[in-house]
């Protein structure tokens, strides 16, 4: 058994001699792209002992190296000693790209998994290499053959079309419509969360994302589940069936694409991998379609899945009106120990009482005081601060309901508030104003994120000050937290917000070694005017307008914000307007729901500003 890192990197580098390979680059990714992945696809972990969930490792003959961005380098420098793998930081200025170092240090082959390279890295990789041929196989597999953990088996469940809101036989002649107005004849599908949206399936095969590991090809008159027999009991087969889909073998997807005979085969160069498109080429054209159809229409969210995600906010809001009024009453009497993760615990806790609630959506990030200006922290056993004293506690985090998904940063203060000082209230007032401006955005159809993220960033960039994570990522309907096509960030997404997509509103302000600030509430894309609440946003369009469509957005979140750490004089009447107005709907929404001890909390937390 290869105990140990240098073990494992002699037997990786006699398989790379026989295949007369000088480089092998093992990506943390798997053959789905997924935001989570099984420990089955761990390589990068395993091969170097880092076991961040963002860095690739590059294998010579004599070097071994791993690229990581700053958010791990003092993980990566614990884990990577005594393993002979030497640490790349890719966000410093002068770290060649992994492309670069090998054109100036290997001669030779450089070789890759395919299935842990989407179509398109895949072919950046290639062209960025040069004059070093690039080629492909599984050269992982033959070594790591002790204790490697399997493919989850975890049985699949049929999503009940009264949460899905439309059935499976519904989606597929959308798709099929696709297919045909781009006149082809199949449709490859690698990413778990379009699959198990398309067919109305959920599992517990990764962590935080109800997917189930598979794949599917959509053809005119056929519709196939690639997916382990285990996985299905006789019941869902049969209702699967029912639905036009038949079940093939997981690893039957690489025969069966090779044994397609002159079709076009779609499929989405930034979700499949090249494995799969050496695959399908063989006796097809393929025509690269980013994004892929199902995604878009994942993310535009019917009647029901919004219904769904309201329901599930207000699960939600009790579930962090509750905890926050624990927390309050912990910082007055501390008659007990915490740290960042107890209360990860203790939130965690509250929420499972929730109705149709099921897991968290992502690993929660409780940040006190400096560790909260590291944007992506994550507290360990044994490391985590204590929340001792006074100070700021950033918490980001998120559950997954039958009926919907959600998101939710908030910034509070524990302590005595006499000590919050004059420099935290500017930047918090700062993230809020954007925030606010984020959420009172009304905008022509057509619009994409990067034309409304300035919104965000206004105040911050008066004042020299930005955060380096996008303003808005999308949201799945009890599937991923984190979902495409759109988003809100300063890069140029050509995909434009449409209605029905749902999004995060998350600016912030990261002081390292003090503080970090973020708020972040779910919002929802509507038409503009269709909104009943009484904030001076929502007001009607003019009489004097031009014609346009136009949206704005519906806060989902239901959650209060600290209005102690709020500077008043740097707030426009009508923010403090739209604070008081959400803080209304809060707690009347709310409350129904409390008992008279945590109305009277929630009352406190909503009152007016001055």
């Amino acid at each position: 058994m290869m105990k140990n890192i240098p073990q494992r990197l002699a037997a990786l580098r006699e398989q790379m001699q026989q295949a007369g390979v000088s480089a092998y680059i093992v990506p943390g990714t798997d053959p789905h792209n997924s935001e989570y992945m099984a420990t089955h696809w761990a390589e990068m972990q395993w091969i170097s002992g880092f076991q961040g969930e963002t860095g690739t490792a590059v294998i010579t003959r004599t070097e071994a190296l791993l690229w990581t961005d700053s958010r791990y380098y003092l993980q990566a420098e614990k884990e990577l000693a005594g393993t002979t793998v030497r640490l790349m930081r890719e966000s410093d200025i002068d770290c060649p790209t992994i492309a670069q170092w090998l054109q100036k240090n290997v001669q030779g082959t450089v070789a890759v998994n395919a299935e842990m390279y989407t179509v398109n890295a895949f072919h950046q990789l290639k062209e960025s290499v040069g004059s070093l041929e690039l080629t492909t196989c599984d050269l992982i597999r033959p070594v790591w053959t002790d204790h490697r953990p399997d493919i989850p088996m975890n049985p699949l469940y049929i999503y009940d079309d009264c949460y899905a809101g439309e059935s499976v036989e519904s989606k597929l002649i959308r798709v099929r419509q696709a297919l045909k107005d781009e006149n082809a004849q199949a449709l490859l599908i690698a990413a778990l969360d379009e699959i198990g949206w398309l067919l109305n399936i959920r599992g517990t095969d990764v962590d935080y994302t109800p997917c189930v590991i598979a794949y599917v090809v959509v053809e005119e008159n056929r519709c196939t589940l690639f997916v382990d027999e285990r996985k299905v009991n006789g019941k869902d087969a049969a209702t699967l069936q029912q639905k036009g889909i038949t079940l093939l073998p997981y690893e039957a997807i690489y025969d069966y694409l090779r044994n397609l005979s002159q079709s076009t085969v779609l499929l989405d160069g930034n979700r499949v991998n090249e494995a799969l498109y050496e695959a399908v080429t063989k006796n097809n054209k393929v025509r690269k379609l980013t994004p892929c159809p199902v995604q878009k229409m994942m993310s535009v969210k019917n009647d029901t899945e919004i219904q769904g995600e309201r329901t599930a906010m207000i699960e939600d809001g009790v579930a962090l009106t509750r905890f926050f009024r624990w927390l309050d009453r912990w910082q007055q009497e501390r008659d007990s120990e915490e740290d960042e993760l107890t209360l990860a615990a203790r939130l965690h806790e509250y929420r499972a009482m929730g109705k149709h609630f099921t897991d968290e959506s992502f690993c929660t990030i409780a940040g006190w005081n400096a560790n909260g200006a590291i944007v992506h922290y994550h507290a360990e056993e044994g490391k985590c601060a204590r929340i001792e004293g006074d100070g700021v506690l950033l918490l980001d985090s998120g559950g997954q309901y039958l009926d919907g998904t959600t998101d939710i940063t908030r910034t509070v203060w524990i302590g005595n508030p006499s000590n919050i000082s004059d420099e935290l209230k500017h930047d918090y007032t700062l993230v809020m104003k954007g925030h606010i401006a984020l959420a009172r955005a009304r905008f022509p159809k057509g619009t994409r994120g990067n034309q409304l993220d300035v919104l965000a960033h206004q105040y911050m960039w008066q004042e020299g000050i930005t955060y380096g994570h996008g303003t808005g990522h999308g949201v799945g309907h009890f599937m991923g937290c984190h979902e495409g096509p759109a988003n809100i960030r300063t890069d140029n997404n050509t995909n434009p917000i449409q209605l029905g997509n749902i999004f995060s509103d998350e600016p912030g302000i990261y002081r390292t070694g003090e503080y970090g600030i973020r708020t972040e509430n779910l919002v929802l894309t509507v038409p503009a005017g269709s909104q009943q609440d009484p904030s001076p946003v929502y007001t009607p369009l003019s009489e004097r307008a031009t014609g346009e469509e136009y949206y704005e957005f519906e806060t989902l979140t239901l959650c209060f914000y600290d209005t102690r750490l709020l500077d008043m004089t740097m707030l426009t009447p009508d923010e403090k307007a739209w604070i008081n107005a959400y803080h209304r709907r809060v707690y009347d929404t709310l409350s129904p729901r409390l008992d008279e001890e945590e109305q009277t909390f929630l009352r406190e937390k909503c009152m007016p500003l001055p």
